[in-house]
């Protein structure tokens, strides 16, 4: 009797687009966009590029679809009962977060200008300032300045760390050195310096974060 062939071992599971992106999101965490390559997704996924690029045309559709990914998920959160401006408020937190857990989504926000990544953000933060009022001459210049706040100051503060991170900085010792070398400036030439150093060693990222919203929905108000 002739024997069969043994048959190939399947996948535990079937190489997907979506498998493909939760893959480049993990790489991109661990080592930032330049670690991103179709070798090391391969290697990764058990599989060979072509195999990808059935799902992926390329390295920037692949970095741009990782971020959206992030984004939707930072979108869709759940929101019970929620005024506008709380809801303004929770976007703005979640991408502030979201940013500093996974530093590459400010640096391919960036480099997405008009796609569905920025799309996503706009759109919910545009209905809730036309929740708030907003006359329509002015919601677009309103959105921007959010959005230019939200991912201009999360990607400062992720690059900061990122920083820190790769210099083996202590926060607290470091923002004191700063503090100390700011107090010791020319009174005559940097009054304004001298006078917040003090402030320096112990002020919370978050706060300042959302300080900023508060400053631009007052103005949303007014």
């Amino acid at each position: 009797m002739v024997k069969k062939p043994a048959a190939t071992p399947r996948r535990e599971e079937s190489l997907s687009r979506g498998r493909i992106i939760e893959a480049a999101i993990a790489l991109l965490d661990e080592a930032g966009e330049s670690g991103l390559t179709f070798r090391a997704l391969s290697q990764r996924l058990a599989t060979g590029p072509g195999a990808i690029y059935w799902h992926v045309a390329n390295k920037s559709e692949l970095l741009t679809a990782a971020c959206d990914t992030i984004v939707a998920r930072t979108m869709d959160a759940p929101l019970a009962d929620a005024t506008p401006e709380d809801t303004i408020r929770a976007i703005a937190l979640g991408m502030f977060d979201a940013i500093d857990e996974h530093p590459w989504v400010g640096s391919a926000l960036t480099h997405a200008p008009g796609q569905l990544p920025v799309i996503r953000i706009l759109e919910r933060l545009g209905r809730q300032l036309q929740a708030l009022g907003v006359p329509q001459a002015c919601q677009w210049r309103t959105v921007s300045a959010l959005l230019n706040y939200i991912l201009g100051v999360g990607g400062q503060n992720a690059a900061n760390r990122q920083f820190a991170q790769a210099e083996g900085l202590d926060r607290t010792e470091f923002l004191g050195s700063v503090a100390n070398a700011w107090s010791d400036l020319d009174p005559d030439d940097y009054p304004f310096a001298r006078s917040v150093a003090g402030l320096f060693p112990d002020h919370d990222d978050r706060e300042d974060f959302l300080f900023g919203v508060d400053l631009i929905l007052r103005g949303v108000g007014t």
